[in-house]
């Protein structure tokens, strides 16, 4: 469960990474709810998905990532696909909303995949003003 943005994870293209960043935060896996990941962790497992060498993982997940991408933006609102992926398979997929003014209007009943989805918009939010913010000079 995302919690912080890591700033100093060591990836080299953490814009590339599920969310969009490097986040730190506690484990949800069944056997380890709670558990705080050591940074190796962090940085090698829970933030690129697919974590065969994670020893919290299950041995069935449900699914091994999930992708985001803002696939429309129409006036105050922001569209979130989301895609689980299964042995690099896309799997369930769908859309969540985001008001810019009221907040989440479809949200996922997830809150694990609603959570990642909030750290996902928040990273994409941060580069496209900061992209906004180097074109006006």
């Amino acid at each position: 469960m995302p919690v912080k943005r890591m700033d100093d994870g060591g990836w080299m293209h953490p814009a590339r990474l599920p969310l969009g960043g490097g986040w730190s935060g506690h484990c949800t896996a069944p056997g380890h709810e709670g558990a705080l990941p050591e940074e190796q962790q962090l940085r090698d497992c829970c933030n690129l998905g697919y974590a065969h060498a994670c020893s919290f993982r299950p041995a069935e997940p449900q699914y091994d990532s999930i992708r985001f991408g803002v696939t429309r933006e129409i006036d105050e609102r922001v569209v979130v696909c989301y895609v689980f992926e299964k042995q690099h398979q896309p799997g369930e997929h769908g859309i969540i909303e985001f008001s810019r003014t009221s907040g989440w209007v479809h949200p996922h009943p997830d809150q694990r995949v609603q959570k990642m989805a909030e750290c996902y918009l928040d990273s994409y939010l941060m580069r496209k003003n900061a992209a906004v913010a180097g074109s006006s000079q």
